[in-house]
């Protein structure tokens, strides 16, 4: 059992204040070599768009090429500081979660705070993972989509760098969190609020949860980039049951 003493409401925002400055604090830090490799940076989160000025004037080369504008006078200082604030999340990330683990670890047993290492762990590789397969897989077929529209109605792309680059963190960063599925299943199965028995009788309704996640974060409505989002995440919710069914909380004898 765990051992220690039951703290008042206070002294847990307390906890949780000093928590999320640690955790604001390395981001900061991460933040700040980022702000280094801006440029860097910047070109590797346009790369998704801009990547497709080769490929759509090979299929029509009357196609008008993507052109990422500035429209505000400060917009590219602003954009820098995006770009370097969201590298800053993902490099924090072992940080972020090692915090957020530290805030709960109080109200777990024992023997179950062993897990420290392996939460920071694969919360930070899924993480990451869920980036990937965004940033690979489902932006470039998205950002297709949505150019394409554009020669349907004979006008050129020009996209504002701001709305650009804050479309692609909400879609990264919500990745990154969907794909974190698994490792809080395995937290919620050992502390036995969830078992895999209980995943299976609900996997109907998963399944239309995901579809409907699936249509509502996938930056185009066509069913191929729908099925980019939803194939994974029904994946990962399968994975998920296998996880509650191995380490699901021992029966008290």
């Amino acid at each position: 059992m765990s051992v220690d003493v039951k703290m008042p409401l206070t002294a847990h925002l307390e906890e949780l204040r000093w928590r999320l400055i640690r955790a604001l604090l390395a981001v900061g830090l991460a933040f700040m070599v980022a702000y280094y490799f801006a440029e860097i940076l910047f070109g590797f989160l346009t790369e998704p768009l801009l990547s497709l000025n080769a490929s759509l004037s090979q299929g029509n080369p009357g196609a008008g090429a993507v052109q990422l504008i500035g429209t505000g006078v400060a917009e590219a200082f602003f954009t820098k500081l995006k770009v370097c604030f969201l590298a800053g999340v993902f490099a924090a990330s072992p940080v972020i979660l090692y915090q957020l683990w530290q805030f709960i670890a109080p109200g777990l047993y024992d023997n179950e705070k062993h897990y420290a290492q392996p939460f920071v762990f694969f919360g930070t590789i899924f993480f990451l993972a869920g980036a990937a397969f965004c940033y690979y897989l489902v932006l470039p077929v998205g950002y297709r989509f949505f150019v394409e529209e554009y020669g349907t109605i004979r006008v050129d792309p020009q996209i504002r760098i701001s709305e650009y680059l804050t479309f692609t963190a909400r879609m990264l960063l919500a990745f990154g969190v969907t794909f974190e599925l698994p490792v809080i299943t395995f937290f919620l199965a050992r502390l036995g609020i969830v078992t895999a028995a209980l995943m299976l009788h609900y996997l109907r309704y998963a399944v239309l949860l995901i579809v409907v996640m699936a249509a509502m974060l996938t930056p185009g409505p066509d069913i191929a980039s729908q099925m980019l989002m939803a194939g994974p995440l029904l994946v990962l919710y399968l994975l998920s049951i296998g996880i509650a069914y191995l380490f699901a909380k021992p029966r008290a004898t």
